[in-house]
């Protein structure tokens, strides 16, 4: 199956929208006419190897044709100005961006002047294949989303398919791209998922670690002034019985005093591989002098950013299922189609959360305040704090005013986690530089059930209640259904 991009070859496409059709798997899986093909030895080879598939993978450089009407005129904000007065537009590579959050953020980008670039393997989509999962809302294949993007502003967006856990690829890519900053995506982003079994636990942590190691290692290499942007998660800091930090902690034992990265209590395969990331960003901005962000970012909802809503084919995936769904976008489906909200355990557990809005913000704020060269900047990236508890209730008022009967349940919880506690997080950098909040309102919540509603005749509700147990996970390989 072909997947990676072989750097010696190229496809153009033509721009122009086009009726939105249901995606094919031979829509993201490309097969150009002449590739050099060769084994690939990277995690995501391997996760296709245990599915019994070819151990053949190549990979594809994207392009698109300039389209043939000018492009519209509007304000350049990712420009820098070169030594001989001459603008030059900043060049950011987004890293995993057909995912939920990359795709909303390089369109964001794109709209606001940087020339960008995405880089993606499009392993986010296969892993909906194998375990028989959808997004809620269609999603085109990120050729057609490219296009339609060239067609309605004018703007490319340039196209690099492959796996940066190769180094090969991901050279190519940093050498033919030359990136000012990298906003990186790429992981594999569910606790769940990293929890179902063994193979997907050590798939996790080696497409994590390794591919943002060579994310260092290219910097370092190829684009030493290049600012990494890279999104953590504020799981790595667990729920400690004290208030937590942006980062580091001023700690005075036996007389002296330190600051210190704040302490890591990470509760899932996952979340462990963002703790690992963390430290090898931390450890190469102090050896090789490399400027590193890193947005510990809490739970994501809504779906809607302004430039998704411009045409069907820009729309972002929406998860609901219990592998890749997040707390509110799931309980705003459930209320849709009657299903009692599932609130797990006692329902007291407690997590920062933002609009899709905010994150795209706080990665274009992050990228025009950048880190200075050997410094390691962490940004607690989200905008209220709310427990399962309080979402449900908030959930349950929004429907009952659209007329919907919204009933909760609790289910066991599927998960290792204090189900009541402490948690008060400082989140203060960010709205230092800038960040506009989009707080959860009545109006906000209105909305996002009635888009749930709209697309209510796609959801599956055998994929609704938790399928994957923290303490029941084996060594054996295993589909998941709900």
């Amino acid at each position: 199956m072909a997947h990676l991009l072989s750097t010696s070859c190229s496809l153009n496409f033509s721009s122009g929208c086009r009726p939105y059709t249901k995606p094919l798997i031979q829509d993201f899986l490309v097969f150009p006419t002449s590739l050099t093909f060769r084994t690939s030895k990277t995690p995501f080879g391997r996760l296709l190897l245990q599915g019994g598939r070819s151990q053949s993978t190549c990979t594809v450089h994207a392009t698109t044709l300039s389209p043939s009407r000018e492009a519209p005129k509007e304000p350049s904000y990712g420009v820098n100005e070169s030594s001989g007065g001459a603008s030059k537009s900043q060049r950011v590579m987004v890293i995993g961006g057909d995912g939920y959050c990359g795709w909303a953020t390089a369109l964001h980008l794109s709209k606001k002047g940087y020339e960008v670039a995405i880089v993606d393997s499009l392993v986010r989509r296969l892993f909906d294949h194998q375990l028989g999962l959808d997004s809620l809302t269609p999603i085109s294949s990120i050729h057609d989303r490219i296009r339609c993007w060239k067609s309605l502003t004018g703007k490319s967006v340039e196209l690099y398919i492959g796996d940066v856990c190769d180094f090969e690829f991901l050279s190519e890519a940093f050498k033919s791209f030359e990136p000012d900053s990298v906003v990186h995506f790429g992981e594999q982003r569910s606790a769940p998922y990293s929890m179902i079994d063994r193979s997907r636990a050590v798939f996790t942590q080696q497409n994590n670690v390794m591919g943002t190691l060579n994310v260092l290692f290219a910097i370092k290499e190829y684009r030493e002034e290049c600012h990494l942007v890279k999104l953590g998660t504020m799981g790595e800091y667990g729920t400690p019985n004290i208030d937590i930090e942006e980062g580091y902690i001023t700690i005075t034992h036996n007389g002296r005093t330190d600051t210190l990265p704040y302490p890591k209590q990470a509760s899932s395969f996952y979340h462990l591989s963002k703790v690992h990331d963390s430290n090898n960003i931390a450890f190469t901005c102090k050896a090789w002098g490399i400027r590193a962000t890193d947005l510990n970012q809490g739970v994501v909802y809504g779906v809607r950013t302004d430039e998704t809503e411009m045409h069907e084919e820009l729309s972002n995936r929406f998860d609901y299922d219990g592998v890749f769904g997040t707390a509110l976008n799931r309980f705003c489906v459930q209320a849709a189609v009657g299903h009692p909200l599932t609130v797990y355990g006692k329902g007291g557990q407690t997590r920062g959360y933002l609009d899709i809005r905010d994150t795209v913000q706080c990665v274009e704020i992050a990228i025009a305040n950048p880190a200075k060269a050997g410094e390691f900047r962490v940004f607690n990236q989200f905008t209220e704090q709310f427990s399962v508890n309080e979402l449900a209730a908030l959930v349950t008022k929004a429907g009952e005013k659209l007329g919907l009967d919204v009933q909760t349940t609790s289910v066991p919880n599927p998960r290792v986690e204090a189900e009541e506690h402490y948690y008060n997080a400082k989140h203060t950098k960010l709205i230092e530089l800038g960040l506009k909040p989009h707080l959860l309102s009545d109006s906000l919540l209105d909305s996002l059930l009635n888009f749930t509603i709209k697309y209510k005749d796609r959801v599956d509700t055998k994929q609704i209640m938790p399928s994957v147990s923290w303490r029941k996970m084996g060594a054996k390989p295993r589909t998941v259904t709900a």
